[in-house]
């Protein structure tokens, strides 16, 4: 069996990305391409090999930072890694930006844009070709890291399951070491007592990894095993019996020298991660507000000569932190007070609705005003949509795990609105959609359910 040299690896996976880098670069500055890319002319040896210089090494340390050089016997999915790659090329165009302006860098600016598009598709190819070799070796027998499991009740059977259910991140379990079983478990031997650790470990047996699946209480255990795998030259990994509420991906962080294991993954703590998707809902907001300034004219003129009333409705909703806003809406209402309620969801026919409401309720034009709640902070273009006080203060005690969708700030859309949790339906399932999206931001998830959205607005059964 071929056995992981992971310094190897990525020493090869640098030396793939530094080829990208040099590959986008030549393929740009071949004459056809610079000319459908609007530039003058094509960039001499001594432009290129400067702009090589400062791109090579800012590239390999964004990649590090952004862990692109960890170790990929993980689930993270492709889009992420995509994520990533794209974070670092938003960042590197920056700092070519920044090179350019002082003119270490003699580049045209369309150039450089040009260039981060067909770096990042290519980073993208790159990366899934390496990541789909890599699962086709291990599934079949290659590069596979033999595992040792020490204790084996609940953790460790579910270990179990998970190895057997993903054989393409290259585990194999070897046996385990229990004082309680002594049958196997799960199709996979006991093969010792947890005493018996060194001598496996001192023996002709290829152990790669030891993984310690026991109680915490038994922490005096635990400082033994360790110092015996150290001692042994084999890693050691633990996994608490807490895990489980946990959520898919924990972070870690230091106070000082004491860890800190968040219970939730909140991809928008992130400072660069809140940067760009503000940076996003702002751009897009004005650009189309402007676009849009004459439908907002007439639609604001009709509501004004249909119905008594003010043309925008605002009402208390709770953001993020639970921080109560002003939201806006244009009027699809009657104003008068028995049709007021705050207390519960519009029905279907709801006689509060004007006839001019129920048009723009269908096709979602009365959300249009939440631009300015854009613009301020209040709210963003994607994310779980906004409730009132109430019925907040209702479902967070009826509703498991309500308030996490509180931790980002609420959207006009969000992915449980495109899979059909819109309005008066199951709040559970909303909230489950909700938890996801929190959990699992990308720009790329912002950019699938804004475009998933678009047909939405013009056949949405539960828009009333």
């Amino acid at each position: 069996m071929i056995r992981e040299n992971q310094q190897l690896f990525n020493i090869l996976i640098v030396i793939f990305d530094m080829f990208v880098l040099i590959f986008s670069t030549l393929f740009l500055n071949i004459g056809f391409v610079s000319k459908l890319a609007g530039f003058d002319s094509k960039l001499n040896f001594v432009e290129l090999l400067t702009f090589l210089i400062v791109l090579i090494p800012t590239y390999i340390i964004l990649y590090y930072n952004f862990s692109l050089y960890a170790p990929q016997r993980t689930n993270r999915s492709i889009f992420s890694e995509a994520s990533s790659i794209a974070q670092v090329n938003l960042i590197e165009f920056l700092i070519l930006t920044a090179v350019t302006f002082l003119e270490i860098v003699k580049v045209p600016n369309n150039f450089l844009i040009f260039f981060l598009v067909f770096n990042f598709l290519f980073a993208v190819i790159e990366r899934a070709l390496i990541r789909y070799f890599l699962r086709y070796m291990r599934s079949h027998g290659f590069n596979i890291k033999y595992v040792l499991i020490i204790g084996a009740g609940e953790v460790g059977q579910n270990l179990i399951d998970t190895i057997n259910q993903n054989s393409y991140l290259g585990y194999k379990v070897i046996g385990f070491l229990d004082d309680n079983i002594e049958t196997s478990v799960k199709g996979v031997d006991i093969i010792g007592k947890v005493d018996d650790l060194e001598k496996i470990l001192s023996s002709d047996l290829i152990v790669d990894r030891v993984i310690l699946s026991i109680a915490p209480r038994h922490y005096k255990t635990i400082e033994s095993l360790m110092f015996t795998c150290e001692k042994n030259g084999v890693r050691a990994d633990i996994v608490p019996d807490y895990y489980r509420y946990l959520t898919a991906h924990p972070n870690i962080e230091l106070l000082d020298n004491i860890p800190l294991i968040s219970a939730r993954y909140l991809p928008l703590d992130i400072f660069y991660n809140s940067i760009i998707k503000r940076i996003f809902d702002v751009i897009f907001v004005i650009c189309v507000s402007i676009i849009i300034s004459p439908l907002l004219l007439v639609v604001a003129l009709t509501i004004k000569f249909t119905s008594p009333g003010p043309i925008i409705y605002k009402q208390e909703r709770v953001g993020e932190g639970g921080k109560i806003f002003m939201i806006y809406k244009f009027r699809s209402m009657y104003s008068d007070n028995e049709y007021i309620d705050d207390k519960h969801w519009t029905k279907k026919n709801d006689p509060r609705i004007t006839p001019v409401g129920k048009v723009l309720r269908k096709y979602s034009i009365d959300e249009l005003p939440q631009f300015y709640n854009i613009f301020k902070g209040d709210m963003s273009l994607i994310g779980p949509r906004p409730e009132r006080p109430y019925l907040v203060n209702k479902f967070k005690e009826s509703v498991p795990k309500y308030m996490i969708k509180h931790h980002v700030r609420p959207g006009m859309t969000g992915w449980a609105q495109i899979n059909g949790y819109r309005g008066n339906t199951s709040i559970v399932k909303r909230i489950e959609y909700d938890i996801y999206y929190v959990e699992n931001w990308t720009i790329f998830l912002d950019m699938k359910i804004f475009l998933k959205t678009l047909p939405t607005l013009v056949n949405d059964k539960n828009a009333y």
